[in-house]
């Protein structure tokens, strides 16, 4: 059987750079990229799983010397941008595949990031597989993502077309023996996958 996977940010959601990390920095009288060079790890470490948001919240709050209140604002803006806007069009689209593929999401997350997208977006009805770096431990470009989702799903490499809006995730998708579409917007995107379903031997 055929099979679609999906990456979620900039691709099932929008998620425009929101200029958050900056206002604090400004706001708290910091460098500019001092939140990144300060968070870094802990933004690697939730990604892949191997800390969970209250160490996240502990660790933001020590190295940025923020309150509670504080905090909350901070995780607030961080996740306002990680979430993004919903691309509603290609949702319904995928939505309306259902019974007629496999389908699964690929996603370099965060820990949270499920519970919110589920909340959210309707994700966890979306796809009978969500593969979330953060619960496997696996990130794209990592050959072993693409392995476990066709697993998981239960179809060859050479059957699933994985749609990316990064280009090193295309590339690694495509050496995993999966065919691949760079996602740039929605009409190619959705004659594409037509095409992938519906025509290709």
């Amino acid at each position: 059987m055929k099979a679609l996977v999906l990456d979620i940010g900039g691709v099932l959601e929008y998620t425009p750079a929101t200029g958050w990390a900056a206002r604090w920095e400004e706001r708290l009288g910091l460098a500019s990229g001092a939140v990144e060079a300060r968070m870094a790890d802990v933004w690697e470490a939730g990604a892949l799983g191997r800390i969970d948001e209250a160490a996240v919240r502990e660790r933001v709050a020590l190295r940025l010397g923020l309150d509670t209140a504080g905090l909350d604002a901070f995780m607030d803006d961080l996740w306002a941008e990680y979430l993004g806007t919903p691309n509603t069009e290609l949702i319904a689209f995928v939505r309306g595949l259902r019974g007629r593929c496999r389908l699964g999401i690929l996603s370099n997350s965060f820990v949270g990031a499920r519970e919110r997208e589920a909340a959210l977006y309707g994700f966890d009805t979306l796809v009978e597989h969500l593969s979330y770096s953060h619960e496997t431990g696996l990130a794209k470009p990592d050959p072993r993502a693409y392995a476990a989702v066709c697993e998981a799903l239960g179809v060859r490499p050479r059957d699933c077309l994985f749609v990316d809006d990064a280009p090193p995730n295309i590339v690694a998708a495509e050496a995993a023996g999966m065919s691949a579409h760079l996602f740039t917007d929605n009409a190619g995107t959705l004659t594409r996958v037509r095409a992938h379903l519906y025509t290709e031997a």
